[in-house]
């Protein structure tokens, strides 16, 4: 250790440079260089997000590392439906599912199928607690069911959408599995969602010893504060940022005449690439337990905080919210959940499931592109 100035170098700069250009854009942001400029600090904000979430994740330990990255891009997300909601348009009444949805599919197939994909290649097998794992998936279930697929069936509210007394009980609901789940996550269960030791078969021997596996120690306290300030500035400048290339992205959508729901699948993947860029690098340090928490827990907090948000928006925002979900998506919802299911019930896994998940993956980026 070298204190915070040798410890962040480049990291402490970008996010504060980042902000201050949005801070400066925000108005203004039509001349291309000005794009450009947008876009490389977008990069480089994603790139000291993962920095400082790993800082302070070293610090608190799992599972809370992962659920403090979770949680503060998801945040961010709502904050970021809402704005663009409020701004109206042919795609306002949509987007917050398409948004969601983009954000499980891009977690439960694409996160989680790179990171079994890179940890087998490197390692052979990874395992994972089953237990754990499978808790979060089920949860991801319930929560995608009970505000996506329902939606499609019900009968009181007109189309796809709930009535307000639904859409009330939907927020509660959500609220409930999130808030139990973290529960269970960080107090009553946490050995299910630390890091796992394996024999040569990928089979669990017992839970991994950080302090060992680290190689380092922990952060000073004062270091782990100071990222976590930096991982909250680095998250605001992605999401502003990424909403000042929105336009730019609906151009773009517009002009090569795709679906308006791409929108909400561009804007997913840059605010979870913090999150997929470290769950890929635990995976190759086969820690994919921590992958695995960061990948079903962001699907969780996606929609459990989403949702009850966009609940309360409803009450001052006009138009209708579309949140059931259509069938084609109904159907690739469908095969994730048996494919995921398949995945963890047997607690390690090999290449081939990662190539399932990531064809899983194509197949709903290749859908929405061409429906």
């Amino acid at each position: 250790m070298t204190g915070v100035r040798g410890r962040f170098s480049w990291t402490l700069v970008v996010p504060v440079v980042a902000l201050l250009l949005l801070a400066v854009t925000w108005v203004e942001h039509d001349p291309v260089v000005v794009r450009v400029a947008i876009a490389a600090a977008l990069v480089g904000s994603v790139l000291a997000a993962v920095h400082h979430a790993e800082v302070v994740a070293h610090k608190v330990g799992e599972p809370y590392g992962s659920l403090i990255l979770a949680v503060a891009v998801t945040v961010i997300e709502v904050g970021l439906i809402v704005m663009l909601m409020t701004g109206g348009g042919s795609g306002a009444s949509t987007y917050a599912r398409d948004t969601v949805f983009a954000a499980v599919m891009i977690t439960v197939n694409g996160i989680v199928g790179i990171s079994l994909l890179i940890g087998a290649l490197k390692h052979h097998l990874v395992s994972f607690n089953a237990s754990g794992t499978g808790a979060a998936l089920s949860t991801v279930i319930a929560l995608a069911g009970v505000t996506l697929v329902l939606p499609s069936f019900t009968t009181s509210g007109a189309g796809l959408e709930y009535s307000a007394s639904q859409l009330a009980f939907a927020a509660v609901a959500s609220l409930m599995l999130y808030g139990a789940f973290v529960f269970t996550q960080t107090v009553r269960h946490r050995d299910f969602f630390v890091p796992v030791t394996s024999d040569e078969y990928g089979r669990m021997t017992g839970l991994l010893d950080e302090d060992g596996d680290q190689h380092a120690d922990p952060p000073p306290t004062r270091d782990a504060l100071i990222s976590l300030g930096l991982l909250l500035v680095s998250l605001v400048a992605v999401v502003g940022l990424a909403k000042l290339l929105s336009p730019t992205i609906e151009d773009a959508v517009g002009a090569l005449g795709l679906p308006y729901a791409v929108v909400g699948v561009v804007i997913a993947l840059l605010v979870l690439a913090p999150e997929s860029i470290a769950a890929v690098r635990n995976a190759a340090r086969d820690r994919v337990q921590i992958s695995l928490n960061l990948a079903y827990g962001s699907a969780m907090a996606s929609i459990g905080l989403t949702i009850p948000t966009i609940a309360i928006a409803m009450i001052w925002l006009e138009g209708p919210l579309v949140l059931g979900l259509e069938p084609t998506h109904l159907v690739l919802l469908a095969l994730s959940v048996v494919v995921s299911v398949l995945t963890v019930v047997q607690g390690r896994a090999k290449t081939l499931q990662g190539v399932v998940h990531l064809v899983l993956f194509a197949a709903f980026l290749f859908l929405s592109v061409q429906p």
